[in-house]
């Protein structure tokens, strides 16, 4: 169980609002964790057992990405509105809204990963480390390596899934049922879904703008507005320790992530065996330990 919040409100941004929860104190010594969650689209909920490591002194920050959650939705806004700048900025006015700029650590997710990268490529002087967590550096190169996880589905549910994506009725209930095959194999093997993945996947169902604008109907048919983009040329100016996590049965396969181990240059690995894409909720002790060492390397 996560720990009770030390503080939540939300944050102007721009004419908008960004909503956020602190978990222990910043300022005490240690740089605030502050979690980038995934999507784009989703929300803090599913990162929520990262507020543990409040228990061993590193502060931790979650908030809402603007669209979702408990920040400002825009429904109506055009596709193009949405982009990794926008995104980073609302970081920045974050870190400088709380006062922790001058003293975090970053720990993204996914999409989050990408973007803490292109945070992190800017060299912004309070950033101690890195966590990329079950992210790719392209998401062309991710798309061709969602292509083999497909094709080794369970005969007939690609063929499912590519014919409703052809006819584009990915709406449809055929079509999720086959969807959930890979996430259950790629995106989080536990049975049920703990209830903080539950809520981040039914506030996405509910409230799709943002997902679908960059991402697109589902995890592994990227068809959105991020579906050229990388940071694959931004990894060489990162200049934190870095840790890059994967689990052996990801999403986000080797080939994937490679470029953050080959281009960034304080970088470390570390796989998480039973784990697909969630490791801190499949394999939450091991999870936990190496976060904990991770960060007490820090200075």
């Amino acid at each position: 169980m996560a720990r009770a919040p030390s503080a939540r409100g939300t944050l102007p941004f721009g004419d908008h609002v960004t909503w956020y929860r602190v978990t222990g104190t910043p300022g005490k010594g240690k740089p605030a964790v502050v979690a980038l969650h995934g999507g784009p689209g989703g929300t803090h909920d599913y990162l929520l057992p990262l507020a543990d490591l409040a228990d061993a002194g590193w502060p931790v920050v979650h908030y809402d990405q603007l669209g979702n959650g408990g920040s400002s939705h825009l429904d109506d806004a055009d596709p193009g509105f949405w982009t990794p700048e926008l995104f980073d900025d609302e970081l920045v006015n974050l870190l400088n809204g709380l006062g922790i700029a001058d003293d975090y650590v970053l720990f993204g997710h996914s999409w989050g990963g990408l973007l803490a990268a292109k945070h992190a490529s800017r060299r912004p002087p309070g950033l101690r480390g890195l966590v990329i967590a079950n992210s790719p550096a392209s998401y062309p190169e991710w798309r061709k390596e969602l292509k083999i996880l497909r094709d080794l589905l369970p005969s007939g549910v690609n063929d499912t899934l590519l014919a409703h994506e052809a006819a584009g009725t990915t709406d449809t209930r055929e079509y999720f049922d086959a969807m959930m095959v890979f996430y259950n194999r790629h995106v989080i093997r536990m049975r049920p879904w703990p209830r903080e993945f539950m809520a981040t996947f039914m506030d996405t169902l509910s409230n799709p703008t943002v997902y679908h604008a960059m991402n697109g109907p589902c995890e592994f048919h990227v068809i959105g507005t991020l579906k050229d983009w990388s940071v694959t040329d931004l990894l060489p100016e990162i200049t934190a320790s870095t840790l890059v996590i994967s689990g052996r049965h990801d999403e986000v396969t080797q080939e994937s992530f490679r470029p953050f181990l080959e281009l960034v240059p304080q970088v470390r690995l570390k796989v998480f065996e039973n784990s697909s894409h969630s490791p801190h909720l499949e394999e939450p002790e091991l999870f936990r330990k190496a976060m904990i060492e991770f960060l007490m390397e820090l200075r």
